[in-house]
């Protein structure tokens, strides 16, 4: 049984990941350091749905899943060096899954330093981490957002990203660099993820998507950016967790062992679109409320998925009619709002 450490195991992707992979029987070990940049009560009880009691957890100690006899659960900060590189010479990953960083574009030119701290010094101190216990392979989150505008589309990964659009974007590129860096010096077999709008069941309060659906049930309008002319490749989580899972054990094959993926789901759709199936699944037309362009915000994001479907034969198989339906009636059921009292 292959031992993986998943950072960011109480964020939306994170805790996905960590319920498949138990399922399918490794032995994980989830850390996050459930900061409040939003609420901490969704990502407690994202780990209550793994077994993580929220009542036993302290900091930098490891609590068993009363759920899953393969997972445990840690409280830990990135910037805790001494503490991350002390625990991987404890556990000896064989698989490392970074998926913890600070999202928003928009939050990362309000507060740039926390983005440096998370997405920069924290993915540095996992990639000493894994070169001083010889990894096998480490698989990160990078971004759609490295893409920024660019106009040529569908977005492939040989397209040059060297002009971000947000310090978000910025880090993130950054972080491709860095873990390319390592790979080549150090020989570390990584894999990095351009994930592209990731949405679904328990996703993040601060995504467009979730926004929507609040304000519109409670007949509060919702802010349309560019005029509602944006498009977005709108990627369910399951289809997100199987590419994810599916490359775990097909590391790299050059030199240095690097390899970057675009995961989406290759079919863009109009934000007005978007919206209206929304509506549908609510009942309940939105108040719109048109505003204009948004810094740091790009007007489209389009994956070109074929290396990933050539490397692990990848098809997204979620039409975003079903996901948003799967999404509603999670956040129906998780705040128990009965539909029919909300649009009477």
């Amino acid at each position: 049984m292959k031992k993986v450490l998943i950072t960011g195991a109480a964020g939306f992707i994170g805790f996905h990941a960590v319920k498949s992979m138990v399922q399918k029987g490794y032995d994980v070990l989830g850390l996050d350091s459930l900061i409040f940049y939003y609420d901490v009560g969704l990502k407690l009880a994202r780990l209550n749905e793994t077994g993580i009691i929220p009542s036993t957890i302290r900091d930098h100690e490891i609590v068993q899943s009363v759920k899953y006899e393969n997972y445990r659960f840690v409280k830990l900060n990135l910037t805790k060096r001494e503490k991350i590189i002390a625990l991987f010479n404890k556990e000896k990953f064989d698989i490392v899954i970074h998926l913890a960083a600070q999202p928003g574009v928009r939050e990362s030119i309000k507060n740039p330093f926390m983005f440096i701290d998370s997405n920069i010094n924290g993915l540095i101190t996992i990639l000493e981490g894994c070169r001083y216990t010889k990894v096998e392979h480490l698989v990160f989150a990078s971004s759609s957002s490295v893409y920024g505008n660019n106009s040529k589309v569908p977005f492939t990964e040989d397209d040059n990203v060297d002009h971000p659009v947000s310090l978000y974007a910025a880090t993130k590129k950054s972080g491709e660099l860095m873990a390319y860096t390592y790979s080549h010096l150090y020989n570390i077999p990584v894999t990095a993820l351009r994930f592209f709008t990731v949405y679904g069941p328990w996703g993040r309060p601060d995504m467009a998507y979730f926004k929507f659906i609040r304000s519109i049930l409670d007949s509060e309008p919702i802010e349309v950016y560019n005029n509602g002319e944006l498009f977005r490749d709108f990627t369910y989580i399951d289809d997100v967790i199987i590419g994810l899972i599916n490359l775990l054990e097909r590391k790299p094959g050059s030199t240095p062992p690097y390899q970057l993926f675009n995961i989406g789901n290759s079919s863009p759709v109009k934000l007005m679109d978007f919206i209206k199936i929304l509506e549908k699944h609510i009942g309940k037309e939105a108040i719109k409320e048109f505003k204009p362009m948004q810094k740091g915000d790009v007007f489209k994001t389009f994956a070109d998925v074929s290396s990933l479907e050539n490397a692990i034969h990848y098809k997204p198989k979620t039409k975003l009619e079903d996901g948003l339906k799967s999404f509603v009636d999670w956040y129906l059921n998780y705040f128990r709002i009965d539909l029919n009292q909300k649009t009477d």
